[in-house]
């Protein structure tokens, strides 16, 4: 089964300006290949605030994303220093 991949905005204008190249591409393949297809096994389920989400490990950075039915819902895509303290004021926003 293929997923829908649906971004939030602030990803296009403030996440991936801060990502060099080499790691964009490494993201978007990550993104593609294994959320597209199986996000219930290569994401791992955040706990605490984030209980409802999950987040995929593509080197120093975190996708953060939730699914629901046959959509995956990309949050954010952020360095690992700074993913969860942003990702929670992104999500309440």
């Amino acid at each position: 089964m293929t997923y829908t991949l649906k971004y939030h905005p602030d990803i296009k204008n403030t996440d991936l300006p801060k990502i060099d190249t080499k790691n964009r591409n490494m993201i978007k393949k990550a993104i593609e290949e294994l959320l597209a297809r199986h996000p219930e096994i290569y994401g791992k389920l955040l706990q605490r605030t984030l209980k409802s989400y999950w987040k995929l490990r593509v080197g120093d950075y975190r996708v953060i994303f939730k699914v629901s039915g046959t959509s995956v819902f990309i949050f954010g895509i952020i360095h690992r220093k700074e993913a969860y303290r942003l990702i929670e004021k992104r999500i309440d926003a």
